[in-house]
């Protein structure tokens, strides 16, 4: 044993994540009381992308199929099984655990969510808001990116810009695909991408305070010593 910790999952600037994770919240929030109980686009949504059940053709059409399937729960398990046996080679157990506890609570706080606003789409009683594939694409993103931001070397502002950058970038991509294949409206997009940085900042924390609460109460050996 070194007796060095394992470094953090939400490394500082700590307070600047919160702050996003609020802000995030409260989109969520204002969102989902606009949208609760409707079955069809906004007006940002019609603004946006015109209401079709499809808006894209081959070959985008492919790509995007092949990013919905990266939400599914086959190419979700894959993704995440490669993310942990990753941190695990490079010995970020805290990473680890935030792979799949931030994932899965992301996850399940958009189901429920889901659940809670009943918005539909296409007026089969499909719940949409807010989009879970694109959560899921976040957070995959962000517990890849809020334990980086804090190598050394890598100040405050670039270590919060990379996290904003890579949320932001898969949010994008992954939102991109399910307004394309008529999955989501954009403001679904836009829930989603906002759950997964309420959620996972959060759950870094906790992670990190688990951790710390268990090292505090790891016995120190000298006790063990028979007088």
């Amino acid at each position: 044993m070194t007796g060095r910790t394992a470094p953090e999952a939400l490394p500082p600037p700590r307070a600047r994540f919160g702050l996003i994770a609020v802000l995030a919240a409260l989109v969520v929030a204002a969102l989902g009381v606009l949208y609760a109980g409707r079955g069809g686009p906004g007006g940002l949504d019609r603004w946006l992308v015109p209401p079709t059940a499809d808006s894209v053709g081959p070959p985008w059409r492919r790509a995007a199929l092949a990013l919905d399937f990266l939400g599914e729960p086959a190419g979700s398990v894959m993704l995440v099984a490669t993310l942990v046996a990753g941190c695990l080679l490079l010995r970020r157990p805290r990473a680890a655990v935030l792979v799949v506890v931030g994932v899965g609570v992301t996850v399940g706080t958009a189901t429920l969510l889901k659940h809670v606003v009943g918005r539909t789409i296409h007026g089969d009683g499909n719940l949409s808001y807010p989009s879970g594939h694109t959560a899921f694409a976040t957070a995959l993103a962000l517990v890849v990116a809020l334990p980086a931001s804090g190598r050394p070397g890598l100040g405050r502002a670039a270590g919060t810009s990379l996290v904003l950058a890579a949320a932001l970038a898969a949010g994008a991509v992954m939102g991109w695909a399910q307004v394309a294949l008529g999955a989501h409206y954009p403001t679904d997009v836009l829930g989603g991408w906002c759950t997964a940085l309420a959620v996972v900042p959060a759950t870094a924390w906790l992670v990190d305070r688990a951790a710390g609460r268990r090292i505090g109460k790891r016995p120190d050996p000298a006790s063990d010593k028979v007088c």
